[in-house]
């Protein structure tokens, strides 16, 4: 017979604690790290940043989708370091640390709790945020998997970038992708096999469950004169909503240049029958960039524009437009959808 797994019922929390820790990335930033009641962060800016954010069981992820791809702890852990890191990204910020907080059902394979720990330091380091720590955290039982990560970061220097400043006359700009991590959950969602997924939708679905946002573009914006932005976690439309009220303005969009992120997701669109500008418009998770920068200025490496801000007339108030015309503002709701 096979042997039963190690689960985390069986362990201690020291026990498991001693498997984590060595898994994990330290940089100086963190000056006392886990095995404290708290941890003790450099702050040489002398201001910082802080963002939290959760992922929860058969809300933010499934164990097993409905296509049989099984959710690894490593996906897991990834996502919830990449989700956190554009947080600050999209204040023109660099992270520093993270402290992560991991409730779960007793029966867990231990294995499961270590690709967690090497899911956060694979983003942290892959995504080049390599002067981020996972600076402490906490564990629990819980009748779910469910994940928190707190993050601080650094704008060595320079002004935070806010939802607010865009002005008329600015540009709009995305940096990353838009869409395919929509795509992605389309297809884990879906009665098609993962396995008999050519590799160019299985890419998709590596957007849904390891996101990777841009994150040199963030303090790279800042540095540039960026007027707004923001991380799009709910889709272009809704954020770009969120942005337009915040600075009380209109985002009008370029539908032709929209039209570009559309390309890579026609084969998942066409074999589930789905239009790809709606997942480029309403689809989330993929934790791009959307700014705003002064008219007539080089965009900074990564952006590509996609529209103009415009004064807001009443009627209608601010908001987001697609070539003059009312867009519909769809995307991701965490109590609607």
């Amino acid at each position: 017979m096979p042997e039963e797994p190690l689960t985390v019922q069986h362990l201690s929390e020291s026990e498991l604690l001693a498997r984590i820790f060595p898994r994990l990335h330290r940089s100086p930033g963190v000056l006392l790290g886990p095995g404290d009641d708290a941890a003790l962060i450099a702050a040489p800016d002398g201001r910082a940043l802080i963002s939290i954010d959760t992922q929860t069981q058969d809300q933010d992820f499934r164990l097993e989708w409905r296509n049989g791809y099984r959710t690894t702890g490593f996906d897991v852990g990834w996502k919830a370091a990449a989700q956190n890191l554009s947080d600050i990204n999209a204040m023109g910020g660099s992270a520093t640390s993270l402290v992560v907080s991991l409730t779960m059902p007793p029966e867990t394979p231990v294995e499961w709790v270590e690709a967690f720990a090497d899911g956060l330091t694979a983003a942290i380091v892959g995504l080049g945020a390599s002067d981020c720590s996972v600076a402490g955290g906490d564990l629990g039982r819980g009748r779910e998997l469910a994940v928190t990560v707190a993050v601080v970061g650094t704008l060595a220097g320079v002004a935070p970038v806010l939802r607010s400043g865009a002005k008329p006359g600015d540009v709009v700009a995305v940096a990353g992708t838009l869409g395919r991590a929509a795509a992605g959950w389309a297809l884990l969602e879906s009665d098609i096999p993962f396995d008999n997924l050519a590799p160019e939708l299985r890419s998709l679905v590596d957007n849904q469950c390891r996101p990777i946002p841009p994150l040199a573009a963030g303090p790279l914006a800042a540095r540039t004169g960026a007027t707004a932005m923001m991380d799009i976690s709910d889709g272009l439309l809704r954020d770009g909503n969120r942005l337009a009220g915040a600075s009380n303005v209109v985002l009008d969009f370029d539908p032709v240049a929209l039209k570009t992120h559309a390309v890579s997701l026609e084969p998942a669109a066409a074999l589930l029958g789905w239009e790809a500008m709606r997942w480029v418009l309403g689809g989330g998770e993929d934790h791009g960039l959307l700014a705003t920068f002064p008219a007539g200025i080089q965009l900074p490496q990564g952006f590509t524009a996609i529209g103009s801000v415009q004064a807001v007339v009443e009627p209608p108030g601010s908001g987001v437009r697609i070539a003059g015309q009312t867009a519909d503002t769809v995307g991701w709701d965490h109590f609607a959808d």
